[in-house]
């Protein structure tokens, strides 16, 4: 069963090569106040970061109103057999709308379909982490910038009610 959206307008939208200078304002935008709190806000470090791994056929923009207002990227890891949320983010000004919680819900509700645990990193001090944990991922390992978390893959036959 689909889960309810926070609003009748918001849908997710598989991207395309064009998206990418949207997508890259977008993290620009909603990392900025994170990255400035620990010093690493570096604009040319971020557009390196996605355009190297910018995959579309992984990346789905979240559209409110037809509006471009997140986007969120899962890659299979295909040594593991694990998904990796390698991004999810929410423009500032759409953020606290419950729209970050729907796209989650859509994931984990996909990674349960498959049987498939689902990676994620966090920047130490950001809000992300409540977030994920808030979503049943556990943390795993800690580095000098990252926390590093897994949500289990659902057992067969269970799903996640969110």
């Amino acid at each position: 069963m689909p889960i309810q959206s926070p609003s009748p307008g918001l849908s997710l939208k598989p991207a395309s090569d064009d998206d990418f200078e949207a997508l890259l304002l977008l993290r620009l935008a909603a990392m900025r106040e994170s990255l400035e709190q620990v010093g690493r806000f570096d604009p040319q470090r971020a557009r390196e970061r996605l355009s190297r791994g910018f995959q579309p056929k992984f990346t789905r923009n979240i559209l409110l109103d037809g509006e471009l207002v997140g986007f969120v990227v899962v890659v299979p890891l295909e040594d593991s057999g694990e998904w990796l949320l390698d991004h999810l983010y929410i423009h500032p000004n759409a953020q606290k709308l419950g729209i970050g919680s729907w796209v989650m819900g859509q994931v984990l509700q996909e990674a349960d379909r498959h049987g498939k645990a689902v990676r994620v990193t966090a920047l130490r001090l950001s809000d992300a982490n409540r977030f994920y944990q808030r979503h049943g991922f556990q943390l795993q390992a800690e580095g000098e910038w990252d926390l590093y978390y897994l949500r289990p893959a659902a057992s067969a036959g269970q799903t996640d009610p969110r």
